[in-house]
């Protein structure tokens, strides 16, 4: 009896491992005609009190999801907000989003403008702190902050850094630019991908409620030759425009209680 369980077992293996050698094979077929354009890049976002994600009567609920937990866009993988998730920065890019009110809005953005525009000159702060243009639209100050998400999976991401969060993204870019190692002609700023780091989800509170921000720390560089490679790839492609920002339903607004 045993010497069948383990023909079983063996066949079992050789199948497995056939198949393997077949895929590796056949590497890349299917995917010639899919461009970037063709990708949807997720977003990850930390989950909110009033998140349709975190509601079990919402369509959009994900299993599992509580406020202050992590989400992905794409996958609808959520992670551990106190944990955090490990990340390469690759690029940075600042835009001024502009947006309708909701009830009005289509769901994306009215227009995109770039840092070096001259819009917020054209605002007024209201009294619930929005910068509003003439039209009646306001403009939504937006960091974004394409990452390499690290774990069994290595995959590229976004996040979009507003409100309460430009002040965290302002020092983590500080934390980058201030990286120094020394080289053959003296001290240099490495690439912001060659050091990892750890964000998490951190719970604010203030007099209009509670929610829930993003926190940073630096692990250390990256040792993996390969990941470094794919995230110079990914900063290199985003660098060159060939990966755009789509703002929209897939990266909802800031949900915090201001």
């Amino acid at each position: 009896m045993s010497k069948v369980g383990n023909t079983k077992e063996v066949t079992k293996k050789e199948e497995g491992a056939l198949a393997i050698n077949l895929f590796e094979a056949d590497a890349d077929k299917g995917t010639q005609n899919i461009t970037q354009e063709d990708l949807a890049l997720p977003f990850l976002k930390v989950l909110m009190p009033l998140s349709p994600e975190v509601n079990e009567r919402d369509g959009k609920y994900v299993k599992g999801a509580k406020p202050g937990m992590i989400f992905n866009s794409v996958t609808k993988d959520i992670y551990d907000g106190a944990k955090g998730i490990n990340v390469l920065p690759c690029h940075y890019l600042k835009q001024y989003v502009e947006w309708q009110d909701r009830g009005s809005s289509t769901g994306s953005p009215v227009a995109i403008h770039k840092a070096e525009s001259d819009i917020m000159g054209k605002v007024t702060r209201d009294k619930f702190n929005k910068d509003r243009l003439a039209n009646g639209n306001y403009i939504e100050t937006t960091a974004n902050h394409f990452v390499f998400l690290l774990g069994d999976n290595p995959s590229t991401a976004l996040i979009s850094m507003k409100s309460t969060s430009l002040v965290v993204s302002r020092k983590w870019l500080t934390s980058m630019m201030g990286i120094k190692l020394s080289g053959k002609n003296g001290l240099y700023t490495p690439p912001t991908y060659s050091h990892i780091y750890n964000l998490k989800s951190v719970q604010m509170t203030n007099d209009k409620g509670t929610w829930f921000g993003w926190t940073y720390d630096k692990v250390g560089p990256v040792k993996d030759t390969a990941i470094y490679a794919m995230a110079r790839e990914f900063s290199e492609r985003v660098s060159k425009g060939k990966i755009q920002t789509k703002h929209g339903e897939s990266q909802p607004k800031d949900e915090a209680p201001f």
